[in-house]
């Protein structure tokens, strides 16, 4: 029974699942969108609302703790420029899922993970 059990394990080690939340929270910062399995995009959707909330907060203990989980600090710092003035008035929900498909090797379903609103020359 999964009662209130709040994530995923994914088949996975807490440090391998911790590492493919950064990796793939980072890649979604700095691409904007990426595409990945539906159980990995609906945590992943957790993770970077947190991060672009932390980027709005944009203080020094925010930065610190955005970068426990973003490692890149190019990306960390697109986070805290770019995305938290595209994001500033919005109150949450910075992320979108869009389910796509099967893959092809093993039927897992993929979905797209992007940011709402899309950067110049987007259509979000």
């Amino acid at each position: 029974m999964r009662h209130r059990a709040r994530s995923r394990k994914l088949g996975r080690t807490s440090a391998h699942r911790k590492a493919l939340y950064r990796n793939l929270v980072t890649a979604l910062l700095e691409h904007e969108r990426i595409e990945t399995t539906d159980a990995k995009a609906k945590q992943l959707r957790r993770v970077a609302d947190r991060m672009i909330t932390l980027g709005k907060r944009g203080d020094l203990h925010a930065r610190r703790q955005a970068l426990r989980v973003v490692r890149d600090k190019a990306v960390a710092a697109k986070l805290f420029s770019e995305l938290a003035d595209r994001f500033r008035e919005r109150p949450g929900g910075y992320t979108r899922v869009i389910k796509v498909r099967t893959r092809v090797g093993d039927a897992a379903p993929m979905s797209i993970v992007e940011l709402v609103e899309s950067g110049p020359g987007g259509n979000g």
